[in-house]
């Protein structure tokens, strides 16, 4: 894990490259490819919307919390005071108030402040670091709606990882998306090793699935699949931002095994 000051700055630098690359010419109404359903506006709007439930829940101390209804999915749509979705100047701003006010509460709470999350860690120091890679993510959604490259600083993407493998291990993520319970099965482990990081970023992982739900550690082991490439490819594919079959990761073994992981591991 990174630091609470490091999930901090990180929020402010994905917010502020995601709102950098929305320059002269963007369009609003282009379809984001990876979030079909959504226009680049509505992916902005998500953001922010993401942003200030996390504000609201650090900031009040919020220790019930039960989600509405089809939270994380369909269209989003503004609330009363909130931007249009096809406004980007006003979501462009809108952006960066939510992010500076998201992070002076998370700076203020600190990492212990008593707080609802859907993971058994209750406190303040889980929407730094869930805020922290909601970003990043989008800003690789947006990237790939604008026709633009995506990168991200190694240690905040190979932490990303790790946070991602840590909630497919929620029992409240199997009661959200029960074809997770499909995952654990016989002979079925996957190994994710990053090709272009520092060796002592260990940047290896070793998911098993032969147990009764996942488990993985940072390792590297002999798997029934491995997947290899540069982290922010590994990443990307792992979070079907990218397709299995990219030339820009090599994947040896059991293929099958990694196209039924995707289509499981997924929210």
């Amino acid at each position: 894990m990174l630091s609470h000051d490091r999930y901090c700055s990180e929020i402010l630098r994905q917010t502020e490259l995601l709102r950098g690359a929305l320059g002269e010419g963007a369009d609003a109404s282009v379809t984001v490819p990876t979030c079909p359903e959504w226009t680049l506006g509505q992916l902005l709007l998500h953001v922010g919307q993401a942003h200030r439930m996390a504000t609201t829940l650090v900031r009040e101390q919020v220790k019930e919390f039960v989600p509405p209804a089809g939270a994380g999915h369909g269209v989003p749509t503004p609330a009363p005071g909130q931007p249009s979705a096809d406004d980007l100047p006003a979501l462009t701003a809108w952006l960066a108030e939510g992010a500076e006010a998201l992070v002076a509460v998370l700076r203020e709470a600190g990492t212990d402040s008593p707080v609802w999350t859907f993971s058994e860690d209750q406190r303040s120091a889980f929407w730094a670091r869930r805020m922290t890679h909601e970003t990043l993510m989008h800003r690789a959604d947006a990237l790939g709606a604008l026709g633009l490259p995506f990168t991200a600083e190694p240690e905040t993407a190979a932490d990303c990882l790790d946070e991602w493998l840590d909630i497919l291990t929620f029992p409240a993520a199997v009661a959200f998306k029960p074809r997770l319970a499909e995952l654990p099965g016989p002979g079925r482990t996957v190994h994710l090793h990053a090709t272009d990081t520092p060796a002592e970023l260990n940047a290896e992982w070793f998911i098993d699935l032969t147990g009764e739900g996942v488990t993985w550690r940072r390792a590297h082991e002999k798997a029934a699949v491995a997947v290899r490439g540069p982290v922010t490819d590994v990443l990307s594919v792992l979070f079907r931002r990218l397709p299995a079959d990219t030339d820009r990761i090599e994947v040896l073994g059991d293929r099958g095994l990694l196209d039924f992981w995707l289509e499981r591991a997924v929210f």
